[in-house]
């Protein structure tokens, strides 16, 4: 890395270099019976210069070529980019216990073993097609830069999902567990998601109206994307936000905080700095009900002339090559605040209403607007506070800026699932459409 900087300060006025060593092993389980076994290795290192504020950017996979890398940054400078930031003087961040050196002893074998123990667990007592996702995945991050920054991080990760299809049907319930190390799935976790299944099994026909909605924890991204877009320095910037000039403004009931809080060791992935080098922090979004803050990269806290709060990330939401691919505003370790009440309870508070387990078309409606229109995959069918089967071909609609104003409560544990870890919420009045 050296002779790269040496390389890149010939040729700029600044720069920073980011080195990515990554590798992951997948295992896919399908009706019982092993689909796919996959391991890849992701390494290289992206440069970023800056001339005459104006930025180039350049990635390569071979590390070995420096001189050509910094050229094709500096070609890249002929495009006028504009870059209005300098990169941060980091010279200390809290050590964060991200990596367990067990996971280095996990084997392909191991994971198989545990899909196929859950599998024959689960067989036994369910009707549906059970499919598993696991895998490890070891990630070392480094990034120097000529304000003076040296910052490296391991991470270790292990994840398994577990999802139970209806019958003759490409729907069902899911559930996913996130480790630093390889852990086995207790029997409880798993016989929760088969007693949810069996109850929910039954097809059913109803008639849609406005009633109580449960968002379970893995259909919440739904609702969080519109946030996320909404706080985004990009954004605010692109004048697309409908929460610009609002901090310190009530948005959402007062029984919702929402925070992101990279530094949370207690979960894997946690993170002491961003991909750009900016000491990352506990953010509160919206503090029981009252929009707080908006977060930024390097670049759109420049230009909204804000302070950069360490969300500057390379994204994979679509890209699986992380080297490939420049920072960008991000809430990697979202979380809404639990309530106290357990989610049983949450079921019997429910005189007629539905779960939602999972979402068609989230990305679907005016996100920026906060307009979501999504069918249900699955919705349970509650009647007297009972799960009395599913429902098939249905939709909710709304805006999260009026339905977010209805929480009636919200259940006492985080679950992790896309974007972060939430609980299930209890909304009121949602309009949901049925077939019927």
């Amino acid at each position: 890395m050296d002779r790269l900087i040496e390389s890149a300060k010939l040729h700029s006025d600044a720069f920073e270099i980011y080195k990515l060593d990554e590798s992951r092993n997948t295992i896919e389980f399908e009706d019982g019976k092993l689909k796919d076994i996959e391991s890849t290795i992701h390494a290289g290192v992206a440069l970023r210069i800056i001339k005459d504020r104006r930025a180039g950017f350049a990635y390569t996979k071979n590390v070995s070529n420096n001189e050509a890398l910094v050229l094709n940054a500096v070609d890249t400078i002929k495009g006028g980019v504009e870059a209005p930031y300098d990169f941060p003087h980091t010279k200390s961040v809290p050590t964060l216990n991200t990596y367990d050196a067990a996971i280095e002893d996990v084997t392909n074998t191991t994971i198989v073993d545990e899909c196929r123990r859950i599998n024959a667990l689960m067989t036994s007592k369910v009707n549906g097609q059970i499919n598993i996702d696991a895998g490890t995945s070891i990630s070392g991050i480094k990034i120097r830069n000529s304000s003076g920054a040296n910052l490296s991080t391991r991470t270790s990760y292990y994840a398994i999902t577990i999802s139970i299809l209806y019958p003759e049907s490409a729907t069902g319930i899911e559930r996913s567990l996130e480790f630093k190390k390889f852990e086995e799935v207790d029997d409880s976790f798993l016989n929760n998601l088969i007693d949810l299944y069996n109850r929910s099994e039954r097809e059913i026909n109803t008639a849609g109206g406005r009633m109580k909605i449960l968002f379970m924890p893995e259909a919440m991204y739904t609702l969080i994307w519109r946030l996320q877009n909404a706080v985004s320095g990009e954004s605010l910037y692109h004048g697309q936000s409908p929460l610009a000039g609002k901090l310190n403004t009530d948005i959402f009931s007062k029984q919702l905080s929402i925070i992101d809080n990279p530094i949370d060791d207690s979960r894997p992935g946690a993170r002491a700095f961003d991909d750009e080098g900016v000491p990352c922090k506990e953010l509160v979004i919206v503090d029981k009900g009252t929009l707080t803050n908006y977060y930024y990269d390097l670049f759109y806290a420049a230009k909204m002339k804000a302070k950069p709060n360490g969300r500057g990330f390379k994204t994979l939401r679509w890209n699986d090559d992380r080297i490939s691919v420049k920072p960008v505003p991000t809430l990697t370790s979202l979380s809404i605040e639990p309530g106290a009440t357990g989610f049983e309870q949450l079921i019997g508070s429910m005189q007629r209403g539905i779960i939602v387990c999972g979402a068609l078309g989230a990305h679907s409606g005016n996100i920026p607007n906060g307009d979501f229109s999504i069918g249900l995959s699955p919705g349970l069918y509650v009647e007297g506070g009972q799960i009395v089967g599913r429902i098939k071909d249905a939709m909710i609609a709304g805006n999260i800026y009026s339905i977010m104003n209805r929480v009636i409560d919200i259940e006492d544990s985080l679950h992790p699932a896309y974007t972060g870890y939430y609980p299930a919420v209890l909304f009121d009045d949602i309009n949901v459409a049925t077939k019927s």
